[in-house]
């Protein structure tokens, strides 16, 4: 806001506020205009994934013998692969086509970020979104090439039916409604889902798992960001920290069991999620102040909220700390293909102390990017089938539309009674699995 200077004739104070004013009413439409450019584009890829993935389904189930005939195990997991099985007809070929429409979405995001920003003359943003940019692509095009064939083996009993279609579908769209209110990515759901239900190998319910939460977040996102309910500018910034720690994650997976660091997570999470018990009556966080890394990538923001019939304005404190939690739930991300959302909304919520609404609304908008980081990973290595990732893909997609129109309607207070339980059941699940007690 300008300050009236006493020793300036009035005239020139009036110009002064006019063009303050009219700078930053042009900033405002610049933002507004890419945050629209930027959800259409999140929609786009959606709808033209899921179109690919629907036709390639329907395909499969009208060849001569259906699904029966296609091999669980056997589908294109490389650039070449694909190519040859499009010129050669292969439905499960459209499948993954659409799968890495999916996966391309995201990125294709990021990349027109830079262009906002750029019209923004933003150069620090330019430059924090190009590093992301050049992550995700290092991701996908010179990660892991190492294909998982002693794990391809052990789909040999997984059959393949419109029955299992069905099931795995609806668990999908539960999953997405949920991922959608609360910023998760749907993988709490989705790797239980597939392996104690179907029985499917962990790596693989992983894989399926990191292709819902890009559909979550790409299918969510492009709502949230039309209504600026995201704070672009943090997610941008976040991403740095969640992209790399994916990556490491990712390579990490490989090479170790997850199993400690799963009841570590568990623990930190249970721990995270005390803050938040003790904040359920705040409807939005009160005396925060921007610190200093804050106040100069410009992290404050406002936000239209439906339920309190007002624009709500606030500030972000703790910006290192939050970073730092970012390649944290990264890591967590790429090694178990979670999405970690719930550790990423915690870190905006109780550490960044953003509005529980702009937290859920970021946390989604980052975890596709979190996840397209890893997702390249294990795609070459042959751990999405895509007769399981499609009807995860397709689920995941209608449950976070249906989310997205919901959330902006409810109080903060209501998405922290749903948000607590989802927390403690993921960190005991968490705990669990990795000390080889039930869970997935």
């Amino acid at each position: 806001m300008t300050r009236n200077d006493p020793t300036l004739p009035a005239t020139q104070v009036e110009q002064r506020q006019s063009a303050t004013g009219t700078t930053a009413t042009t900033s405002r439409a610049v933002d507004a205009q890419a945050a629209s450019v930027i959800g259409w584009i999140l929609q786009g890829g959606v709808l033209v994934s899921a179109a690919i993935i629907m036709v390639g389904v329907v395909w499969l189930f009208l060849q001569p013998g259906g699904s029966a005939t296609t091999s669980v195990a056997r589908f294109p997991h490389s650039l070449p692969d694909l190519a040859l099985g499009l010129l050669q007809g292969q439905a499960v070929a459209l499948i993954v086509l659409g799968l890495a429409v999916l996966i391309a979405t995201p990125v294709l995001r990021v990349a027109t970020s830079i262009i906002a920003f750029a019209l923004e003359r933003d150069l620090l943003y330019v430059l924090i979104t190009l590093v992301v940019l050049l992550i995700l692509l290092y991701s996908l095009f010179f990660g892991d090439r190492g294909a998982s064939s002693a794990h391809l083996g052990s789909l040999a009993h997984f059959r393949f039916s419109a029955l299992v279609f069905a099931l795995i579908f609806c668990g999908s769209v539960a999953a997405g409604l949920l991922g959608a209110l609360i910023g998760l990515g749907g993988g709490v759901l989705i790797v239980p889902l597939l392996t104690l239900v179907f029985g499917l190998p962990i790596s693989f319910a992983i894989g399926a798992s990191i292709i819902s939460v890009i559909a979550t977040s790409s299918g969510a996102a492009a709502a949230y960001v039309r209504d600026r309910m995201t704070n672009m500018r943090v997610g941008m910034f976040l991403e740095l920290a969640t992209t790399t720690g994916a990556i490491s994650g990712a390579f990490l997976a490989g090479l170790l069991a997850p199993g400690v660091l799963g009841v570590i997570f568990g623990v930190i999470l249970l721990l995270s999620a005390l803050p938040t018990l003790f904040k359920m009556g705040e409807e939005l966080p009160a005396g925060v102040q921007n610190d200093w890394l804050a106040t100069r990538l410009h992290l404050a923001s406002s936000y239209p909220d439906e339920h309190l019939g007002r624009e709500v304005s606030y500030q972000v404190t703790h910006t290192p700390l939050g970073l730092l939690l970012m390649y944290v739930a990264g890591v967590i991300s790429g090694l178990l293909g979670i999405g970690s959302g719930a550790f990423k909304v915690l870190a905006m919520d109780v550490v960044m102390r953003l509005p529980l609404k702009v937290s859920t609304t970021t946390s989604n908008f980052m975890i596709g990017v979190t996840a397209a980081a890893s997702a390249g990973i294990y795609f070459a290595r042959g751990d999405i089938p895509p007769l399981v990732a499609a009807p995860v893909a397709l689920g995941i997609l209608l449950g976070a539309l249906i989310g997205s129109r919901l959330l902006s309607r409810l109080s903060n207070r209501v998405i922290r009674l749903v948000f607590l339980p989802v927390i403690v059941a993921t960190a005991i699940e968490m705990i669990l699995h990795g000390l080889g007690i039930g869970g997935f």
